[in-house]
C-alpha cells in the first residue's frame, strides 16, 4: 500500500478547481474550501464532495441536506483560507467575507463565482476519513471571470 505523504505528493501534481461549499438549516450555517468535488453524472445532474468526518461542517451537512459548490475565481483567492480555517474564523463568522446570495435551497451561493451549484444531498457514503455527499443539482449560476485552480500546492489563475 502507498504511504499517505506519498499520496499526498502525487496529489499535489493533480490540478483542481477552487470550491467553497456552504450550507444552511437546523444543523447550522457552515462553509469549508474544497477541491474534492466532481461529476457523477448530467442526468439527473449530480456531483460529489468529499469532507473530512473531523470537519465541523460534516454534520452540518448531513443534518442540513443541502449545499452550494460555489467554484471560486481568480478574484476569490482571499477567501479560500477563509473557510479552510487557517484565519481563525469559524461558523457564520466566515461569511462576513464575500458578498452571498441565495438560490433554490438557502444555502448560501457566492457573487462572482465562476459557478455555483444549488444541491440537495440525496446519499452519503464513508470512505476512509470522509464523507463522500452524493448531491443532485437544483439550480446554477455562472459568471465570467478567470478560474482559480489549486496545484502544486499554490494557487494559479487560468483563462
Amino acid at each position: 500500500m502507498v504511504d499517505k505523504q506519498s499520496y499526498r505528493d502525487a496529489m499535489a501534481r493533480l490540478a483542481a478547481a477552487v470550491n467553497i461549499i456552504t450550507t444552511t438549516g437546523p444543523g447550522g450555517t457552515r462553509g469549508f474550501t474544497a477541491s474534492a468535488v466532481c461529476s457523477v453524472t448530467d442526468t439527473p445532474p449530480t456531483l460529489l464532495v468529499c469532507l473530512n468526518r473531523n470537519s465541523d461542517s460534516n454534520q452540518a451537512l448531513k443534518d442540513n441536506g443541502i449545499l452550494c459548490v460555489n467554484t471560486l475565481a481568480a478574484g476569490h483567492e482571499d477567501l479560500s483560507p477563509v473557510f479552510a480555517g487557517m484565519t481563525g474564523k469559524e461558523g457564520e463568522a466566515r461569511f462576513e467575507h464575500g458578498t452571498w446570495t441565495t438560490l433554490e435551497t438557502g444555502a448560501a451561493v457566492l457573487e462572482g463565482a465562476l459557478a455555483s451549484f444549488d444541491c440537495r444531498v440525496t446519499q452519503t457514503a464513508e470512505v476512509g476519513t470522509h464523507t463522500v455527499f452524493f448531491c443532485e443539482v437544483e439550480a446554477v449560476k455562472t459568471a465570467p471571470a478567470k478560474g482559480l485552480l489549486y496545484f502544486a500546492r499554490g494557487y494559479h489563475q487560468v483563462g
